[in-house]
């Protein structure tokens, strides 16, 4: 899933694909509860302190148990070059975060390695180095997998939804996993989606994301044909809890 990953050193900077750019998203406040309200989460009473000073419910408190369901989950990762062989292609932009749009040359890699970072947002080149995309800066090559506030991604915590919907810093979990294309999803996968603890520090590129849609990030592809593996799939009918 193509995600606008903007590093924090760039929210100052134009861009956006096909036209001039435009001011990168500001990086918005963790929220307190009662944004959950949005999707369909029951909101905090009004009298209710803000998030950072109120203590956290017990288990076996009703708040913490608050389950919204018909959510869209995906997938994103981030590819990895030696796993591509397709024809080279050329690519430039940037030799480092400080810039958008370069036209510096970034080297040549596999077509297929550049079409994942283009949609995944992130890919890791033979030599060490991550090869990022955004919609609003283009390529750029780094030390690490960027989230939108320049933090290297982190595997089954970080994930990636509409700031309108759930803004940064929202905390939640995988309640129940839906369906795949009608059935259930491999028990290992659900099970591991699940045991996470996913906070939103990304934001998807204009159009793909929702109202119901967060997108979470698995790490780095293990393997050829990744894509047709069991882990990446797209999750139908899930269930979400705050927290």
């Amino acid at each position: 899933m193509r995600l606008c990953l903007v590093p924090a050193a760039l929210v100052l900077l134009a861009g956006c694909g096909g036209g001039a750019p435009a001011a990168a998203p500001t990086v918005l406040p963790r929220p307190s509860f009662g944004a959950w309200a949005t999707p369909g989460y029951p909101s905090a009473p009004a009298s209710a302190p803000p998030a950072s000073s109120r203590p956290a419910p017990a288990r076996s408190s009703s708040a913490s148990a608050a389950v919204s369901g018909g959510w869209e989950v995906t997938v994103y990762y981030t590819a990895v070059q030696r796993f591509h062989h397709g024809t080279p292609e050329r690519v430039t932009g940037c030799r480092g975060l400080d810039c958008a749009y370069g036209d510096a040359d970034l080297g040549e890699y596999p077509a297929d390695f550049v079409a994942a970072v283009r949609d995944e947002g992130t890919g890791r080149t033979s030599d060490g180095r991550y090869l990022n995309w955004s919609y609003d800066v283009g390529y750029w090559l780094d030390t690490a997998a960027r989230d939108t506030a320049g933090a290297p991604l982190r595997p089954f915590v970080s994930a990636a939804a509409d700031p309108g919907v759930l803004p940064r810093g929202t905390a939640f979990r995988i309640a129940g996993c839906g369906k795949v294309d009608g059935a259930a999803p491999p028990a290992a996968v659900c099970a591991a989606l699940r045991r996470a603890h996913w906070r939103v520090t990304d934001e998807f590129t204009p159009g793909l994301g929702g109202s119901k849609h967060v997108d979470v990030y698995i790490g780095e592809e293990t393997g050829p044909g990744f894509t047709g593996s069991a882990w990446y799939l797209t999750l139908t009918g899930a269930s979400l809890r705050r927290g």
